[in-house]
């Protein structure tokens, strides 16, 4: 595969999606082939059938690889799912020489320490996130390299997944003869698609509805501060249209997407929908009121959780106000009137979220619709993650090249911190080569 090209393959609860994209000339991403299938075998974001599942991903890639006319091998898969969840943790090292500045092995020393927290049994952690440093108590240090300073604290973000699940999607991606070339969480793929550096800053929080979770993920300073995945999504609401009105889930899901409504005021009372019979019945007629007022009550349900989880962060405090409100995406978020009733349940300003943020000019309409926010955001993960590669790649050449090389160089290349989901990646491969 070329060197700026990278496949996001998003394993959702409805549908996979497999995306294939790359950087132009002008740093946009143009994408160049899409491919989707039904999901089978996942349930909540978690496989639950690997064949099934396996069989669908390939559907999916074999999809993106005609309309791109190319072989895809490598892809960067998301990872969400209800067993994923977030805790505060601070923690803190004394360094033996404070004569000496922070630097890079200290908060690899500091990190390595959360990776010790005592979890849950077949819990690991995904992601420790920093959000703010303390050196010698000087408090609201963004970033402590290059200081002195005898005591680090930080307080990180520390998301927690079941291991078992993980090494699932990645078998499952493995065996439908793709290389694993990345694991991202789809919150945070979802945010960098959709949001936009203004709205990081500001305090924002995306609200990203698929079918079978719900995921949030909270920014304020540029920093992500808080993760959940609500383990409902657009698939309850089917099912409450399908028991509500005594149809199959192919018509209930129709009905949800062409007349569904969150607002029940807007509907007439003599407004009403047809369906017809099952072989040889009597066709169901069906007021729109009765539909929204199903659908607005399993919708205000979901929003109700997810802003308990915006409350949990701490959006009331002064210091962590929300400025930018909410971002809602995913296909849920296609939902007639679902931004009005955000808005009025949380009081929170309310936007749908387009993944053109770092899409070329000429994309698709349809490839920016909520729908493939995460493909879009796995995507981008995988191109930022190629282009790191290319630079400790080229250190590694110019370190070589240079016979006589000045001492400050070689004693600190300029290399980014490793993110844990590169470690994670990896140790998830190690597991599936020596699994087999």
């Amino acid at each position: 595969m070329e060197h700026n090209l990278a496949v996001g393959l998003d394993i959702g609860t409805t549908k996979i999606v497999a995306m294939i994209g790359r950087k132009n000339e002008y740093g946009k991403v143009e994408i160049l082939g899409i491919g989707k299938s039904k999901s089978l075998g996942v349930h909540r974001g978690v496989v639950n059938n690997i064949t099934q599942t396996i069989q669908s991903i390939q559907q999916a890639v074999q999809e993106a690889e005609v309309s791109a006319e190319m072989k895809i091998g490598g892809v960067t898969v998301g990872i969400a799912g209800q067993h994923i969840r977030s805790l505060q943790h601070s923690d803190y090292i004394t360094r033996p020489n404070s004569e000496h500045v922070i630097d890079d092995e200290d908060i690899d020393r500091l990190i390595n320490q959360v990776h010790k927290l005592v979890m849950l049994p077949g819990e690991e952690i995904i992601h420790v996130l920093p959000q703010e440093y303390k050196v010698d108590g000087q408090a609201e240090i963004k970033e402590p390299i290059g200081m002195y300073g005898g005591r680090l604290e930080a307080n990180f973000h520390v998301v927690v997944g079941q291991v078992s699940s993980i090494r699932n999607i990645g078998r499952c991606v493995q065996s439908a003869g793709l290389n694993l070339e990345g694991i991202t969480l789809e919150p945070l793929a979802s945010a960098n698609a959709v949001l936009s550096q203004e709205e990081k800053e500001a305090g924002v929080a995306l609200i990203d509805i698929g079918g079978g979770t719900t995921d949030l993920a909270i920014f304020r300073d540029g920093i992500i501060r808080h993760t959940a995945v609500i383990p409902f999504g657009g698939n309850v609401i089917t099912e409450d249209i399908k028991e509500g009105c005594s149809i199959i889930e192919k018509q209930a899901e129709l009905l949800k997407i062409k007349f569904g409504s969150a607002w029940p005021g807007e509907n007439k009372d003599n407004e009403i929908v047809s369906i017809p019979g099952l072989r040889g019945r009597e066709p169901k007629e069906i007021t729109l009121k009765n539909l929204s007022k199903i659908i607005h009550a399993r919708v205000v349900e979901i929003v109700e959780q997810v802003y308990v989880e915006i409350k949990n962060y701490g959006h009331e405090e002064q210091k962590k106000k929300l400025i930018a409100g909410i971002v809602l995406t995913g296909g849920g978020s296609q939902l007639k009137h679902l931004k009005q009733l955000v808005e009025y349940i949380t009081g929170m300003d309310t936007r749908i979220g387009y993944p053109n943020e770092h899409l070329a000019g000429d994309s698709d309409d349809d490839i920016t619709s909520p729908l493939y926010a995460t493909a879009v955001g796995l995507v981008l993960d995988g191109l930022k993650r190629q282009d790191r590669k290319k630079l400790e790649q080229n250190e590694k050449d110019f370190l070589n090249e240079e016979e006589n090389p000045i001492e400050e160089i070689k004693e600190q290349p300029i290399k980014e911190r490793r993110s844990f989901l590169d470690k994670l990646t990896e140790r998830v491969k190690d597991f599936l080569d020596n699994a087999e």
